[in-house]
């Protein structure tokens, strides 16, 4: 049990010795890619990268709430509050809570 919970301890330590660098790969139509750890890849090319990120940006699975908002969305209901607007960062309407 003891080696048990000591190689679990050890796993994170170990994990930050991995080489995170991307490597250089080629498409099976011959496009250099770069490969990343954590399965993204990218062209090398700037023009097509930028071109595919803006293709990207379409699809629906990749358009989420903007980090600087607040609120959330169930099913089409709700709203995101962004900043500037007068509700952002308002608190509770609750007046026993303010």
């Amino acid at each position: 049990m003891l080696l048990l919970i000591a190689a679990l301890a050890c796993g994170p330590a170990l994990a930050d010795g991995l080489d995170r660098t991307p490597l250089e790969a080629v498409t099976a139509d011959g496009q250099p890619v770069r490969l990343f750890p954590n399965g993204r890849w990218e062209y090398v090319d700037q023009a097509k990268a930028a071109a595919a990120q803006k293709v990207a940006a379409d699809y629906p699975e990749n358009q989420t709430r903007p980090v600087e908002s607040q609120g959330i969305v169930f099913g089409g209901i709700g709203r995101y509050v962004m900043p500037g607007d007068k509700d952002y960062n308002r608190g509770s309407l609750n007046p026993k809570l303010r």
